[in-house]
Parts: structure tokens; C-alpha cells; sequence
């Protein structure tokens, strides 16, 4: 069973690979530098590592579906309208 990326909401502009800025304000709690506190992703620029549209081979439609690698200690699952291709 195909399905198509169309159907889970994530366009086919973004790839993985491209290099993207966080255009919206978005603010998490993980970052290692700021663990616990409020910091606001927003300017942040990153690579799309994955595109999150199977999880154990079914195919599921996830609330943030863009994997963000922003550093090497720190990615970020997002919503493809947050980011703007750079």
C-alpha cells in the first residue's frame, strides 16, 4: 500500500537536504544548550533530515513532519509552514 505525500499534508517542494529557516516563531524546551528553559527557534537555520511520512513501515500522518538537524547535538520535528527554504 502506496501512499502518496499529498495525502499526509507535506508538499513536494521540501527535501531532505535542503537547507531551511525557521520563519516563524517556535518555542522548545529540548535545545542543549538551554535544556529546561523556553528557546525560541525562530532565524535558526538547518538541514531537512527526514521527511516523517511512515513510521514502522505504515504510513501515518504526523503533526510535525519535517526533521530539522540543526546542529550536531540538536534536531527539531516541524511544520513544513514554519520553515522557508534558504
Amino acid at each position: 500500500m502506496v501512499v502518496e505525500q499529498q495525502k499526509l499534508s507535506v508538499s513536494n517542494v521540501m527535501k531532505v537536504g535542503d537547507h531551511v529557516r525557521v520563519k516563524e516563531s517556535v518555542v522548545v524546551y529540548h535545545h542543549p544548550e538551554h535544556r529546561g528553559q523556553a528557546f525560541d527557534l525562530k532565524g535558526t537555520e538547518g538541514e531537512i533530515s527526514a521527511i516523517v511520512t511512515q513510521w514502522q513501515g505504515r504510513p501515518v500522518s504526523a503533526n510535525l513532519p519535517v526533521l530539522v538537524q540543526f546542529s550536531k547535538k540538536f534536531k527539531a520535528h516541524l511544520r513544513e509552514g514554519e520553515l522557508e527554504i534558504i
